[in-house]
């Protein structure tokens, strides 16, 4: 058995379903609507270790409502009872997760924390709010208690807020974030006491990211623990209406979930409260939804957790950079901290399309919502169509859909073996295919037994004979290597994972010239190059070729769904007859409605013509940079590769030092830096990484000035 992995702290939900201090029933309904949606469970799917604790549901009074005393003393024993549970949960090591109810709770909730934490030092808090809840029983306009949490927990108030058992809170160690909504009084009195107070212009002109993390430390330092309070007003009402106060202008939801991911890696997070979900006016659930990734993001595992378990659990046939992604929208990713990456990777050229575009992504549900899956036991009418799409954009006859890269080189391999036989006349058993050293076309055991990478062999013999490997680049070393059993000649028009290896102009057309006079197939593996990644459809086109077959996938699956295929035409493709080749799940109508759209998205956003514009200046870029560690800048449209002096520092080093700087990108062959951003990319986002990329390199130049990393 692995052994044990370190968890992270509990997290146990108190549920408080009052709307004694609230201008409307609603919120009391909220949390016990999220128990029943099962949000522990969906938390704990998150890594969340969540399970409920409590659910305070106290009598609602009717209107019309009691008179205000008489709201106070109901609100108090609430408020009693809650603080109660709250200190327990943190005496017992576990972090609570309140949930309310109108925001009057919070009196009670952080009154709880507070006493527990008291033997340890102080407690800070961020209160993330649209009001100020400042008021007291003397000044308040409306009369609700809601409005009053804030000033109690600071001492200010009437005796039933202020007089829970307990540490009032020190205002120098409270933020409000997000306000945009109060009334005279509440803005003297937290003035007076000196409570930060991050109003909504300010967050809109510094952005979320940056207030939070003064915030922080307002909170944080000099204290023993803090925690955050979070009410759904703070968010603006037309992206989150399912709440008690509708307020425009606030804050954008993703950006508050993405910001609140920094939380989960403080180990002085003392509690964690949302408050004022009202489920009747959450139509969609998406109100629901932000709960649970409000939640999720605070609360959920750190990168060292997470990549421990991956460790542990998982087997180790890669060593991915120190990061852990759980989100991407775009050109960028976010971590599970919070913290923004610019892809230039875009999965080995498979996101091409970026992120989660919104047109594949609904392409995806309305067909995932319809049918997913039958086998090629049977026709789907989503197939029919992308077929026809991809064979009439790239000029073939057929196309044959696989899932992954590797499934499509395969069926070239078995395609243009049997073309020897049944049409060549090559003896059976006795087809060659020749390729070329440094190529990668997957790691299945008849590939990587035709690598020249040591380690791709190293223990995965016997392989299959029938290869014949020859030096890239060089056209005399394919035509002397051709024989009367030769097949094809299979080859990548740029050497991705060889290091963004272009071969010499005219290379790739004498190539062809050749192979047409032996008769011999021209195969291209097109899977890291094609559509669109090099500033052409093909990177073939690059010299006006057009092979006998083309292997597609990666790019083809928008970024999605594996989704690969075999091009040619009829001369090529008519070997196969039924139960020749299959795959269960290759042609699959959902990944046909997906690679469809790709196909759509392709053209109408000229994407092919934008990779060769950006890629051009970007290449130039690059190469202008004054750096000792730079050996070279080569590549083609937007595949570009750098190759860096190992005698002084190595690929991977630099690719954690450009990941720390928050530039995404990966090392091949130890030596390459290997640029492939998403062809949705814009102007500024390059500029912004070949700053990047120039100042991480001087740095890094500072610190190896002539040894090995």
């Amino acid at each position: 058995m692995p052994a044990p992995v370190e968890p992270s702290r509990p997290d146990h939900i108190d549920g408080v379903g009052s709307c004694l201090g609230a201008p409307i029933f609603g919120p009391a309904a909220g949390p016990r609507a999220l128990r029943a949606l099962g949000l522990d469970a969906q938390l704990r799917q998150r890594g969340v270790r969540a399970r409920w604790e409590a659910l305070f549901e106290p009598s609602a009074p009717k209107p019309p409502h009691p008179p205000m005393p008489e709201r106070l003393a109901l609100v108090s024993n609430l408020l009693h009872d809650l603080a109660d549970s709250v200190a327990g949960i943190c005496d017992e090591g576990a972090i609570p997760l309140v949930l309310g109810g109108d925001h009057a709770i919070g009196a009670g909730t952080w009154r709880g924390v507070a006493r527990s934490l008291a033997p340890r030092g102080k407690l800070g808090l961020i209160w993330i709010d649209a009001h100020l809840d400042a008021h007291t029983e003397r000044t308040t306009h409306t009369g609700n208690i809601h409005g009053m949490p804030l000033s109690a927990l600071l001492g200010v108030g009437h005796e039933a807020l202020t007089g829970l058992p307990g540490p009032h809170l020190d205002p120098a160690h409270v933020a409000i974030v997000g306000a945009r909504s109060w009334e005279p009084e509440e803005l003297e009195l937290l003035q007076k006491l000196g409570v930060k107070i991050f109003f909504m212009p300010e967050v809109q002109a510094r952005g979320l990211p940056a207030v939070l993390c003064e915030a922080m430390t307002i909170a944080r330092d000099g204290t023993a623990g803090f925690g955050v309070s979070v009410d759904l007003d703070s968010i603006d009402c037309a992206a989150l209406p399912a709440t008690t106060c509708l307020v425009p202008d606030g804050l954008d939801p993703q950006e508050l979930v993405d910001a609140l991911h920094g939380l989960r890696s403080c180990a002085d997070l003392m509690a964690l409260e949302i408050v004022e979900y009202v489920p009747e006016r959450d139509r969609d659930g998406s109100g629901a939804g932000w709960v649970r990734d409000i939640a999720a993001a605070a609360l959920g595992p750190t990168t060292a957790q997470l990549r421990q378990r991956e460790d542990t659990f998982g087997a180790r046939n890669y060593a991915p950079l120190p990061v852990v992604f759980t989100r991407g929208e775009g050109v960028w990713l976010w971590d599970v901290e919070g913290r923004r990456y610019l892809d230039m990777m875009s999965a080995y050229s498979a996101v091409s399309f970026g992120h989660s575009h919104p047109r594949l992504v609904r392409a995806l549900t309305e067909q995932a919502s319809r049918l997913a899956l039958t086998s090629r036991a049977y026709s789907n009418d989503r197939l029919p169509l992308m077929l026809e799409r991809l064979s009439a954009l790239l000029g073939y006859d057929r196309a044959l859909p696989v899932n992954t890269g590797l499934e499509a080189v395969e069926t070239a391999i078995k395609a243009a073996r049997k073309w020897a036989y049944k049409l060549k006349g090559v003896a059976d058993g006795q087809a060659e295919i020749i390729v070329c050293a440094n190529n990668f076309h997957g790691r299945s055991t008849t590939i990587v037994g035709f690598s020249s990478e040591a380690q791709y062999r190293d223990g995965f013999g016997p392989f299959a004979p029938g290869f014949c490997s020859i030096p890239y680049g060089d056209a005399a070393a394919l035509e002397a290597a051709i024989t009367p059993n030769t097949a094809a000649f299979l080859f990548e028009p740029i050497q991705g994972e060889g290091g963004i290896v272009i071969p010499p102009a005219g290379w790739l057309a004498r190539c062809a010239e050749i192979c047409r006079q032996h008769n011999v197939l021209l195969i291209a593996d097109e899977v890291q190059t094609g559509l669109g990644r090099t500033g052409r459809l093909l990177a073939c086109e690059h010299e006006g070729v057009r092979p006998d077959g083309v292997i597609l996938g990666k790019a083809l699956g928008g970024g999605l769904l594996p989704v690969s295929a075999f091009l040619a035409n009829d001369a090529l493709m008519q070997v196969f007859r039924p139960g020749d080749h299959g795959s269960t799940f290759g042609g699959n109508p959902l990944a046909a409605a997906v690679a469809d759209e790709a196909l759509r998205l392709l053209a109408d956003e000229r994407l092919a013509e934008r990779a060769a514009r950006l890629g051009e200046a970007f290449l130039a870029r690059l190469q202008a940079i004054d750096n000792p560690l730079i050996r070279e800048v080569r590549g083609r449209g937007l595949l570009i590769g750098m190759e860096l002096d190992t005698r002084r520092v190595n690929a991977r080093t630099a690719a954690e030092w450009l990941l720390a700087r928050g530039l995404m990108t990966k090392d091949t062959h130890d030596s390459v830096l290997r640029f492939a951003p998403p062809l949705i990319v814009g102007e500024p986002e390059l500029e912004w990484a070949a700053e990047v990329i120039e100042d991480a390199l001087a740095d890094l130049a500072t610190r190896f000035p002539g040894t090995q990393a």
